[in-house]
């Protein structure tokens, strides 16, 4: 029995009452939906054109082209362009005093074959690796560029009597990964200084997905989405023909045992109890030999190590390191094991007071039924890089499954399809905690 548990729930409810007194003020909260609402032609008609012309990560030109020409558009906008190679900071200044909030979008695409019937699927091709490979928006940054697009027409709108400024974040090569030449966009744009002149008090941001019912929000202070880092071991031995086997030492059965030995890492080495626990070690390639009756002297795996605790992580890279090494040493093969890390996908760690008080401006977004607590999930995202500054960040996802009644297919598959009509909300979701953000800092609500 978790004797804390009813300590921490009963902390949690007390910061909401604190919160509660924060409220942003009615008229300015409803002006603000209805802008939002009015966006939503214009982000419809942003998201069709960036679906249909898709960039890879540092790629994004032309996205971040079309990107400037919107915000030009809009009144009271500073831009700049060029930052972190092709990411985009506009500067929003409002009427009264207050705080800095940074909301952020990424731009990049995957090199991914789209496979529906939408009538602007991608059909863009791009150099991927030293291969041309298909282009596509199969994890919705198109939807996130759109309603950020959305989320500034409407602050726009109220620029005279918004209470702070807002500092808007287009940026690349989220998809990058651990282990790039590059590190991730959100690194590389803190970095360039994105998130000073004007300092920012606060980093907002969504990402759109399709597991839950469309226009449902899903939040959850503290650790929310896992660390990745990309391992890879490199084997060498001695080939040799097939009929003869003593002749020879191929590394491939040293290989099958690392592989299999791995999977015991988080069973037995790793600490399911400690605040954080779950961390997954995952071996997703391994490759030797390329004829039946060749024995190969060569063997390589990769694959990842994800954990929503520091102390989970590092033990499982010293894990992967040891078992790899004595596994290969018992086979008389040398091993060698490089881990990437960092990179900018580090835990990504919501600011637990700040999120708990914009959970009333989420539901003033979606609706007091449509917002809920969710669990940490595994997945990564280098948003946690704005966090790693000391910035409180605050990052939810935008449920849009495109069916009533089930799931859809998820994030980074050629099936991947949202329905376009939570983007709506997504806007909303995004205004209304601006404006939470800069009433609660002015009243000082802790």
């Amino acid at each position: 029995m978790n004797v804390l548990k009813p300590l921490l729930c009963a902390a949690a409810i007390a910061i909401q009452m604190a919160t509660a007194s924060a409220a942003t003020p009615q008229p300015l909260l409803e002006r603000a939906l209805a802008l939002s609402d009015a966006a939503e032609p214009d982000v419809i008609a942003w998201r069709r054109h960036l679906h249909q012309h898709p960039e890879l990560a540092y790629a994004e030109v032309e996205t971040a082209k079309y990107i400037a020409a919107a915000l030009g558009k809009i009144p009271g906008v500073e831009v700049q362009t060029g930052i972190a190679k092709t990411g985009i900071k506009a500067v929003l200044r409002g009427g009264k005093p207050g705080p800095v909030v940074a909301l952020r979008a990424d731009m990049d695409a995957l090199p991914v074959e789209e496979r529906n019937d939408l009538p602007f699927r991608s059909t863009a091709k791009a150099l991927w690796r030293g291969q041309e490979v298909s282009v596509s928006h199969v994890c919705g940054h198109d939807t996130h560029v759109a309603m950020l697009l959305g989320a500034a027409q409407a602050l726009s709108a109220m620029r005279e009597d918004l209470p702070g400024t807002v500092v808007f974040l287009f940026q690349p090569a989220e998809e990058i990964g651990p282990g790039a030449e590059n590190p991730s966009g959100a690194l590389a744009m803190v970095k360039a200084g994105v998130l000073d002149n004007p300092k920012v008090d606060v980093v907002l941001g969504q990402h759109i997905g399709a597991q839950a019912p469309k226009g449902s929000i899903s939040y959850r202070p503290g650790a929310m989405l896992a660390s990745i880092d990309v391992f890879n071991i490199k084997l060498n031995g001695a080939g040799g023909h097939g009929a003869a086997p003593w002749a020879a030492n191929s590394p491939m059965l040293a290989a099958a045992e690392i592989a299999l030995g791995l999977q015991n890492i988080v069973s037995h080495r790793t600490n399911p109890t400690i605040d954080g626990g779950a961390t997954v070690v995952t071996v997703g390639m391994l490759q030797s030999g390329n004829r039946f009756n060749i024995l190969p002297e060569t063997a390589e795996l990769s694959g990842t190590v994800r954990a929503l605790s520091a102390q989970n992580q590092k033990v499982a890279h010293e894990q992967i390191r040891m078992k790899a090494e004595h596994i290969a040493a018992s086979y008389g093969v040398k091993a060698s094991v490089r881990i990437d890390t960092g990179g900018g996908y580090g835990v990504l760690v919501n600011d637990a007071p700040t999120t708990l008080a914009l959970v009333d401006a989420l539901k003033a977004a979606a609706g007091k039924d449509k917002v809920a607590e969710i669990l940490p999930s595994m997945g990564s995202e280098d948003f946690g890089a704005f966090g790693g500054t000391g910035v409180p960040v605050v990052f939810w996802i935008l449920n849009a499954s495109p069916y009533p009644d089930r799931a859809g297919p998820t994030n980074h598959s050629p099936l991947f399809t949202v329905d376009e009509s939570a983007m709506r909300i997504g806007v909303r979701a995004l205004t209304s905690a601006t404006l939470a953000q800069m009433t609660r800092a002015r009243t000082g609500t802790p």
